[in-house]
This record gives structure tokens, C-alpha cells and sequence, in this order.
């Protein structure tokens, strides 16, 4: 799943952005990601990555869009707090960041 989402974000972060393409290449990459078996999710970022899954296969059922740049931006944004949500885990707080030892030089 993360594999569909990297590389429809990778085109959406593209300034020659054409809606048209975007559908192209969001069916033939959901074409990929029918061949995988649906599994439970349980974690948090995981559920998010599965909610944009289906934002951006949502996509595919608008007929005709009247604002292609406002689009774009929702799902990139989207997409950096999905990234917000993955580092989250990755990175924590000193604990005593201010009690260090400070010798004065």
C-alpha cells in the first residue's frame, strides 16, 4: 500500500501536474494493489495510510473536476500528515533535556 501511495504522491508533488495523467496512473497502479490481499490494521499510521488509499481511489469516481489545483493540494497535504503520522513514533522528546551537565564554557 505504501508502494500505490509513494507513487501517486510522487506525481501530485509534480508542477506539470495534468488530472488526466493522475487517473491514469492511480488505475494502473489500483490495478497492482487489487492482486494483494486486504489485511486487518490496527495501528494508527496504518489506518491513515488506508484512509488516503482511498482518498486517492476516490479520484477515479469524480466525473469532472472543477478545481484541479485545489484538489492536488488536499491530497498533498493529506500526504505530509500521513508522513507526520509515520515519523511520529520515530523521533521522542529528551526527557531531561535541560537538566544536562553544563560545566559554563
Amino acid at each position: 500500500m505504501e508502494k500505490f501511495i509513494k507513487s501517486n504522491v510522487s506525481y501530485l508533488k509534480d508542477p506539470n501536474f495534468i488530472i488526466d495523467e493522475f487517473k491514469k496512473r492511480v488505475e494502473k497502479t489500483f490495478e497492482t494493489l487489487k492482486k494483494v490481499d486486504s489485511i486487518r490494521l490496527d495501528s494508527s499510521y496504518l489506518i491513515a495510510l488506508e484512509r488516503y488509499a482511498n482518498d486517492i481511489i476516490n479520484v477515479l469516481n469524480y466525473e469532472e473536476i472543477d478545481d484541479c489545483k485545489a484538489l492536488q493540494e488536499e491530497l498533498l497535504k493529506k500526504a505530509n500528515l500521513l508522513d507526520k503520522e509515520k515519523n511520529k513514533t520515530r523521533y521522542k522528546k529528551d526527557k531531561h533535556k535541560n537538566s544536562s551537565f553544563h560545566d559554563g564554557y
